[in-house]
């Protein structure tokens, strides 16, 4: 039996996640990423962790998201809550996962057609 997501039209959708990167409408990225519900898949400038600055999530309003997911990388890491107040300022949900969690949540999310966007920090090295 096809197993066939259930998607919205436009909505960008993961079909990949793993230790090399993930796979966004068919296009591989190795480097970390911002995935809208809709929209364009950018690059986002952050490598690692401890690269990680108040302007790198504030960016992110710009898409007008309602929730924002954070993919801390292959394990859970949370941010200083001092990263995410502009998100938390402008009452923009905020919730850190582990990447593989992030990407099964951001699809369930866009798939219902909610303003979701999800970060994924990759650090490109493999």
């Amino acid at each position: 039996m096809k197993f066939q997501p259930d998607t919205l039209p436009g909505v960008n959708v993961i079909s990949h996640h793993g230790p090399e990167g993930v796979r966004i409408n068919g296009t591989a990225w190795a480097r970390s990423v911002v995935v809208p519900a809709q929209g364009e898949v950018q690059a986002w400038s952050p490598l690692a962790f401890e690269a990680l600055a108040p302007e790198h999530f504030t960016q992110l309003l710009a898409d007008g998201p309602e929730v924002v997911i954070f993919g801390s990388g292959p394990r859970l890491r949370f941010p200083a809550p001092a990263l995410l107040r502009g998100l938390i300022e402008q009452r923009v949900g905020v919730e850190t996962m582990d990447n593989a969690a992030a990407c099964r949540t951001y699809n369930v999310l866009a798939a219902e057609g909610r303003r979701v966007l999800v970060v994924l920090l990759l650090d490109g090295s493999t």
